[in-house]
């Protein structure tokens, strides 16, 4: 790798883009030269500034003083965070290069490959500001504001975008990747809390060809990836055809297959998770519950929720489900990583493993005597009760009373292959 051109590179698409662009978009490139020469290194930066403030420096909470993630947890988020900032990276640009027709742009994987990480420059260098205190989110919010300024200006030159049609085509760009970087942070939220062990992902025969073992991690995301690739062949196949509704529902197809999930999945209705929420919890009485779906570019989420208190409010624990829909892929994602640990600190115990093959996210707080226990279900649902108990343990019969298998048996329903 040349340092050298990639910092030439970096200083002339943030001071000159517009000179820059065409520049770009004239060179000849691979998806293998970009990932190694340019998206690698810059994507790593968010994710390391990330860790030196929150395992390293440290974050100042009001009343609780400057609290640290552990190591362990800072850095398994960490590894989580960059590698699905280097599949998000992809994803959108398979959109760029799918939704280029609509606006009449030439499609070109290569060329939205292009677009989405040099757009991404101003976002990535930007990511260091994490570090600093409340000055780091202006800079933050800089960074991503002028990233798509910078979409804007390389659309024309490198997916050959008629420049009145640019300003469309990144709008429905960056709501799409808004609806992505959600999904990572959540994933990453809910199970980058401890160590992250990958195991093999496969092994090297003698003629030094990789043997991908189908059901180890690398060998999920080659399958995820293939998925990808055949849900766009279908949508250009729709496009060339003119019909609408079929475009419509093949970019739904491959909007899931994008997040991992195979295919497009509606969610529940909110009303088929109500009864999953019992009238009673840890002996607690339901004080109130609420179920909803919502949808956002044809990926649909359902959530219910239910609070459990005693008569006079002194404990309550809260019971959340939620049917991440055609999101599940990014849930599976996760699940394929192999994440497992365990860390301590200052008297808060956070645990990942498997239990009968379902991911758990367990953490204790043994000096106020609260906690949460989380389970995910056929990588698409999860349930979680957090609040006041003796023990985990507590929390964790609470979620095994709820009828699980029942919820667990739904898992492919609504699911379009």
């Amino acid at each position: 790798m040349d340092f050298n051109k990639l910092i030439a590179r970096v200083k002339a698409i943030l001071l000159t883009p517009k000179t820059e662009w065409p520049v770009i978009a004239g060179e000849p490139a691979t998806t293998a030269d970009l990932y190694k020469n340019y998206i690698i290194v810059l994507a790593a930066i968010p994710a390391v500034a990330a860790f030196i403030k929150g395992s390293i420096i440290g974050t100042d909470l009001w009343l609780a003083g400057r609290v640290r993630t552990g190591i362990g947890m800072g850095l398994a988020s960490m590894v989580l965070s960059y590698v699905l900032a280097l599949a998000s990276v992809y994803v959108v640009a398979l959109i760029i290069d799918a939704l280029a027709p609509t606006f009449g742009a030439q499609k070109d994987k290569t060329q939205a490959l292009k677009t989405m990480a040099y757009a991404m420059t101003a976002s990535w260098i930007a990511g260091v500001a994490v570090i600093l205190p409340w000055i780091g989110l202006l800079i933050l919010l800089a960074g991503a504001v002028y990233g798509i300024y910078l979409l804007y200006l390389g659309l024309p030159h490198t997916m050959k975008a008629p420049p009145e049609k640019a300003a469309g085509y990144t709008v429905v760009i960056i709501i799409a990747a808004f609806v992505l970087h959600l999904i990572v942070g959540t994933v990453v939220g809910v199970v980058g809390g401890v160590g992250m062990g990958l195991g093999a992902a496969g092994t090297y025969s003698s003629s030094n060809d990789l043997q991908i073992d189908e059901d180890s991690p690398l060998g999920k995301m080659e399958q995820w990836g293939k998925s990808v690739e055949e849900a766009s062949k279908k949508l250009e196949q729709a496009q060339k055809s003119g019909d609408q509704e079929a475009q419509s529902e093949a970019l739904s197809q491959m909007m899931g297959a994008a997040l991992g999930g195979g295919g497009a999945v509606e969610a529940l209705p909110a009303e088929r998770l109500k009864p999953f929420l019992p009238e009673s919890l840890l002996d607690l009485p339901r004080s109130d519950f609420a179920v909803e779906r919502n949808n956002a570019m044809g990926l649909q989420v359902s959530q219910a929720r239910a609070t459990y208190s005693d008569e006079s409010g002194g404990r309550s624990v809260e019971l959340e489900i939620v049917d991440t829909g055609s999101a599940r892929g990014f849930l599976a994602l996760a699940g394929f990583s192999g994440m497992e640990g365990e860390s301590e600190s200052n008297g808060v115990v956070e645990k990942v493993y498997r239990d009968d093959g379902r991911l758990v996210r367990e953490s204790w707080d043994k000096n106020a005597s609260t906690g949460e226990y989380m389970v995910v279900l056929g990588d698409r649902f999860t349930v979680k009760v957090q609040g006041e108990a003796d023990n985990i343990g507590d929390l964790k019969d609470a979620v095994e009373d709820l009828d699980l298998s029942a919820l667990e048996a739904l898992k492919d329903e609504g699911t379009k292959q």
